[in-house]
Order: structure tokens, then sequence, then C-alpha cells
């Protein structure tokens, strides 16, 4: 298995106005209009050929471990060139494999 790069990282907000206005005011990044529907609010933007993922966070307490929905945690997903592989390596280590939900 590659790990071909960083597909993208997410990152918990509480307060997407406000977030916003540093990702595309400040950064003079552009929202990605493709981002799919969820169960929470967000907005995806692209870097180059990586996104960062706004997750607007449940709680104020962004370190609150308890998953509501996979995904809704801070994380980094990578490309890589066997999926599959990697869930039976992260799985033989004792670690969760989620269903991708990019």
């Amino acid at each position: 298995m590659t790990i071909y790069g960083i597909h993208h990282a997410s990152v918990l907000v509480t307060d997407l106005n406000r977030a916003r206005d540093f990702y595309e005011g400040i950064l003079g990044l552009t929202i990605n209009p493709l981002r799919p529907g969820k169960s929470f609010d967000g907005l995806w933007y692209d870097v180059g050929s990586e996104q960062i993922h706004l997750i607007v966070a449940q709680s104020h307490d962004l370190d609150d471990e308890s998953p509501l929905y996979p995904g809704i945690r801070r994380h980094v997903a990578l490309r890589v060139s066997d999926l599959a592989g990697l869930e039976t390596r992260l799985k033989a280590a004792g670690l969760p494999v989620f269903p991708s939900s990019s």
C-alpha cells in the first residue's frame, strides 16, 4: 500500500460565519460547491489538490470525543493505493475503521 498524499484535513468550528471570515476573508479561499449533503453543517475549501473541511461542532467542547456519527471529529484523510489493504492493517492493529464518507 502506498500513501500518495493528504486528501483533506477536517477542522471543527463552533462559529461557521467567523470561520468563513478567516478562510475566505483572510486566506482568500473559495468554497467548493460539490460538498455532498451531510447530517451536519460545514463547508469544503480546495487548497491545491487537497481540501480543508470545516465541520460545525455539536457542542462548544471541541475536545468532546463522543461520536454522534463517524467523520464528525478532527481528522486527516490520506490518499492511498489500497484502501481495503489499509483497513485490514488498521483492524489487525486493533484500531477502529469507519466507512469512508468523503
